[in-house]
């Protein structure tokens, strides 16, 4: 049974006054533990205890966790990975770091965590690289289009040793920034109520001239102008509005995305173009992270890698289970009780897009952005590096099948 099915009985209200008073890490946390569907009163008695253990002993260090607009419900639908690497941190740790956890838009949102994070105001965030390369503009090396052909090249290479000299050291070196770990989908383009009774999208062509809402990535901005799908920029708070208003025909991000913010009600179709990286990630502050004793940047690490491995399971089962983006969709599924359909495109559409729009093909739209990131790297040919790097598993590789790697570790 899944913690959504155990708190299935207990109001928002309810859980959201549990969360206030024991905090949200040691709510979920006890609600984890508990067999069978949580009633109001186990699920307090169980906080209760939970808080009184982790609260039992001084922390050295007690890290403040702006996790954007994430929550104990919707954790549970796009699973990002937040909680679980709170919770496993403390443990490890046996009570010397103490990971606060602020989430629901309290202390930052998808476009400032990073920015707060930089200033110090938080020590780690939990946003998508898209929305956080307003202010960490390295993070756009991830968005170059149909640079990963699946999810399962996304997880291979965030395992990869090399994401370490192609991603985390620029992005630390330049930002401040420690990237820790990270969900993994494709994103797509969500089509809007007006979409409701059209055919079910099967060609990209039927996209051409649509308004979309694009997130703070140059590069994805890139791929929508070449593939005509008008970008226009709109604040993640502010997409729902936008297509429930007719402002936007559709927004460009992915299936647990549009499950977890509640924005299925307003989607009638969920294109599954994947031309870019959908990546909600976890980072901190370098500056934290380095004043850490040795042992305690261990643990942390440590954490960072099951967090990256429970979500590369976890968020492949609730994409079926949870949030319906499969055919046939699952009943009693997010998008089957909201009608959202699923348009999973066939591979001659995917290849054409790609052409239409991939550095490979059309090199000159990213020629300033290329060198820029490239520069920025140390000179690395990022582009090709992530794009060999992405290939070298199978194509049909499932995401869950990809080997977990220690991506800090050479040997």
């Amino acid at each position: 049974m899944t913690i959504t099915s155990k708190l299935s009985r207990i109001s928002r209200r309810d859980l959201f006054r549990l969360t206030g008073q024991y905090g949200i890490s040691s709510t979920l946390i006890a609600a984890g533990g508990l067999v069978g569907t949580a009633s109001l009163g186990s699920l307090a008695r169980a906080a209760e205890s939970t808080y009184e253990k982790r609260f039992a002993k001084e922390p050295k260090h007690t890290l403040k966790f702006g996790a954007s607009g994430f929550n104990a419900r919707n954790l549970l639908i796009e699973r990002a990975g937040c909680l679980e690497f709170a919770r496993d941190l403390e443990e490890r740790t046996e009570g010397e770091i103490r990971v606060e956890f602020i989430g629901d838009n309290q202390i930052c949102g998808q476009l400032s965590c990073v920015e707060k994070t930089q200033l110090g105001i938080v020590d780690i965030y939990a946003a998508s690289t898209q929305n956080s390369a307003g202010g960490a503009p390295y993070l756009n090396v991830l968005d170059y289009a149909y640079m990963f052909p699946s999810r399962a090249s996304q997880y291979h290479f965030l395992y990869s040793p090399e994401s370490q000299r192609i991603l985390r050291d620029p992005l630390e070196k330049r930002h401040g920034l420690k990237f820790l770990f990270s969900h993994c989908e494709l994103r797509g383009i969500q089509l809007g109520l007006a979409w409701q009774d059209k055919p079910t999208v099967t060609k990209i062509e039927q996209l051409f001239g649509t308004k979309n809402r694009v997130t703070g990535t140059q590069l994805g901005r890139i791929a929508m102008q070449q593939l005509n799908l008008n970008p226009v920029p709109v604040a993640w708070e502010e997409t729902l509005d936008g297509l429930k208003q007719g402002l936007i025909d559709g927004a460009e991000t992915w299936a647990s995305a549009v499950a977890y913010a509640n924005m299925s009600p307003v989607v009638s179709q969920s294109v599954d173009l994947k031309f870019f990286c959908g990546t909600e990630h976890t980072s901190m502050s370098s500056k934290v992270f380095d004043a850490m004793e040795p042992h305690l940047q261990d643990a942390i690490m440590e954490s960072a890698y099951l967090a990256q491995v429970h979500v590369q399971a976890a968020n492949e089962a609730a994409l079926v289970k949870t949030v319906g983006f499969s055919d046939p969709q699952l009943p009693d599924t997010i998008f089957v009780k909201d009608n959202v359909r699923p348009a999973f495109l066939p591979d001659s559409e995917i290849r054409m897009a790609e052409e239409m729009c991939s550095p490979e093909f059309k090199p000159e739209p990213w020629a300033q952005w290329r060198e820029r990131l490239n520069k920025w790297a140390g000179g690395i040919d990022t582009y090709t590096e992530i794009h060999r790097i992405a290939r070298e598993i199978p194509a049909d590789t499932l995401p869950e099948n990809v080997e977990p790697r220690r991506w800090w570790r050479t040997a």
